[in-house]
């Protein structure tokens, strides 16, 4: 292989293993829709691509749960996706948060990421208490959720669209209300309480004990999710 530079082979090779995924998350989102969500999955998505030519870099699992999201509804999931892209690009423009941006929420130490629970979705845990309303006001902790969410995302496997949350409200005070930053993150998060003598057995029945938090019982260290 005299002569032969490695970096386009690795190129080239990266680039059939992103093809290679796209197509099996495809395979997979048309293996779990029913046949109205196709039909209309390939409405949409010519639409969608007619208005916004960067919307052909998103797979049909965004779509999908665009369309899932308006009842199936083409014209309404397109204007809310449409919406979304043009978010993105004022609110993202360099397609992710850096952490430079956010060092004020990372350095309070509050959301953890634990691996993978029973049926595969990533394990967070934000820690309420830890939580104190940032100088860079409400878009500041925005860009922390969007950079949280990212962190969460990137850990997906293929097919996979959930993740699941422990929100542990332990110690909360008025001192960490920020009702702002709370409807910001609260309007796109489901949380769950339960009652402490029974935490430990109900996380259980969702997550290995590898992967449960020290805290809860479990056999896993906390993770910052700026590490994960």
């Amino acid at each position: 292989m005299e002569g032969v530079s490695p970096e386009p082979l690795r190129s080239e090779l990266d680039s059939k293993s992103k093809q290679d995924t796209a197509k099996e998350e495809d395979d997979n989102t048309f293996k779990e829709s029913t046949d109205a969500e196709v039909t209309k999955i390939r409405l949409m998505r010519a639409f969608v691509e007619s208005r916004d030519p960067s919307s052909k870099e998103v797979d049909d699992l965004m779509i999908r749960r665009f369309l899932r999201a308006r009842s199936l509804d083409v014209e309404k999931a397109s204007a809310m996706f449409l919406k979304y892209l043009k978010w993105k690009r004022s609110f993202v423009p360099n397609g992710y948060i850096s952490p430079s941006e956010i060092a004020e929420d990372i350095a309070q130490d509050k959301v953890f990421t634990q691996g993978l629970d029973k049926k595969g979705r990533p394990i967070v845990v934000a820690f309420a208490a830890k939580h104190f309303q940032s100088k860079n006001g409400a878009d500041g902790f925005k860009r922390y959720v969007v950079f949280v969410l990212e962190k969460l995302c990137s850990r997906m496997p293929p097919g996979q669209e959930k993740f699941l949350a422990i929100a542990d409200i332990k110690g909360w005070a008025y001192a960490n209300s920020d009702l702002r930053g709370y409807l910001n993150a609260l309007s796109i998060l489901q949380i769950v309480f339960v009652e402490n003598k029974k935490l430990k057995s109900t996380l259980l029945e969702e997550i290995e004990e590898s992967q449960l938090p020290d805290i809860y019982g479990g056999q896993m260290p906390l993770v910052p999710i700026q590490n994960s």
